[in-house]
């Protein structure tokens, strides 16, 4: 796919590969200069990427019992 920077520096990148990688505003990038006229586009993994399903796919509440255990004030 083609691209064009603009005349602030930026690029585009096309709606096709956004929706693909579900890439959304505000998304992080790194970019890498392997060498001249080549360049690597990493995206960032977010901070809590994932979260919201781990905590989805958690049980219900209620589901965990408190157990006895020894105190560790003696030790």
């Amino acid at each position: 796919m083609k691209t064009t920077l603009s005349s602030k520096g930026q690029l585009v990148l096309p709606a096709g590969i956004r929706r693909q990688d579900r890439i959304e505003v505000g998304d992080e990038f790194e970019v890498e200069r392997v060498r001249r006229g080549e360049y690597r586009l990493v995206r960032r993994a977010a901070l809590n990427e994932g979260l919201v399903d781990w905590l989805l796919a958690c049980p219900e509440k209620g589901y965990f019992l408190p157990i006895e255990s020894e105190s560790t004030d003696t030790l």
